[in-house]
């Protein structure tokens, strides 16, 4: 576990709870529906708005080892609804080889998924096609160009060339920073938090760094994708009744105004709930600084 040196920095550790229960989700009746011809111009307006979601979304980060199967899952989540960006903390991207001593190693920061996937295709198409690697860079390769180490991430740093790569979800990530970061491993957890108190909070910007523990392979990834969209789903609403009860939006991002810091005390609540609901992934959580 990470040793905190800030004294503004905690980290709260979420029991999980015995009993999982279950939301009822929002029912509306058909009948009650108005016809078009007969609503005004304000109710249209309203509806309008409605529609097009949240004034505001937060940027998410998700972090694994490899930036392979479980971050880049839940980037594929957040990324139909929510600006994205993943990394690996891993020293070297791994991946399962013929055998637990002969893995697949690749680079971080300049090898493609596409070049992973014809790689692995051209050495043993029927192995890697039965263990669901040529699957999983399938997908990848869809998503973002390829992995990124988040040790080599320097925030702040305009990210322009991803959007002009086609990365899902880069769009609203330009300026290079997020607001909340999520790790699927607890050693990941750990490298990140020590590698943001390593920097030295150059940019004075708070974001919230949330682990999702969740075991590496292709089933669980899925589970711990989706949760990690409701957990994501859960801040955005939160944060948005925050800046529509202060109405500050411009000093949101500045990281210094009432709205944020209201946010900030209501996360541990947000994060307890949501734990009620997801009691098989354990979650850690810890405010930290860019």
């Amino acid at each position: 576990m990470a040793t905190d040196p800030q004294p503004q920095l905690e980290t709260v550790v979420v029991p999980t709870p015995e009993m999982l229960y279950a939301t009822e989700a929002d029912s509306t009746d058909a009948s009650q529906l108005t016809i078009p011809e007969q609503r005004d111009d304000a109710s249209a307006t309203a509806e309008a708005k409605a529609e097009e979601g949240p004034s505001y979304k937060l940027k998410f980060c998700t972090v694994c080892a490899s930036n392979n199967n479980r971050s880049m899952e839940a980037h594929l989540q957040l990324s139909r609804s929510y600006p994205v960006i993943s990394f690996g903390t891993g020293s070297l991207v791994r991946l399962p080889g013929p055998s637990i001593t002969q893995p697949n190693v690749f680079n971080f920061d300049s090898t493609s998924y596409n070049h992973m996937y014809e790689d692995l295709y051209n050495k043993d198409q029927r192995l890697y096609r039965n263990n669901g690697i040529l699957n999983m860079l399938d997908r990848n390769r869809n998503l973002k160009w390829g992995p990124e180490r988040f040790q080599n991430w320097v925030p702040g740093q305009p990210r322009l060339d991803h959007i002009a790569k086609g990365d899902k979800g880069s769009l609203g990530t330009e300026a290079g920073v997020v607001d909340v970061i999520i790790t699927c491993e607890e050693r990941c957890w750990d490298a990140v938090v020590d590698d943001l108190l390593n920097r030295g909070s150059p940019l004075n910007r708070p974001v919230h760094v949330f682990n999702v523990d969740i075991r590496d392979n292709h089933e669980e990834a899925l589970t711990g994708g989706k949760a990690i969209r409701d957990l994501a789903d859960r801040l955005n609403t939160a944060a948005n009744e925050e800046r529509q009860l202060y109405d500050d939006p411009d000093s949101w991002d500045r990281g210094a105004s009432e709205a944020r810091q209201s946010f900030d005390e209501k996360v541990p609540e947000i994060l307890g709930a949501w734990q009620e609901k997801h009691p098989n992934l354990p979650a850690l959580w810890t405010l930290s600084w860019f």
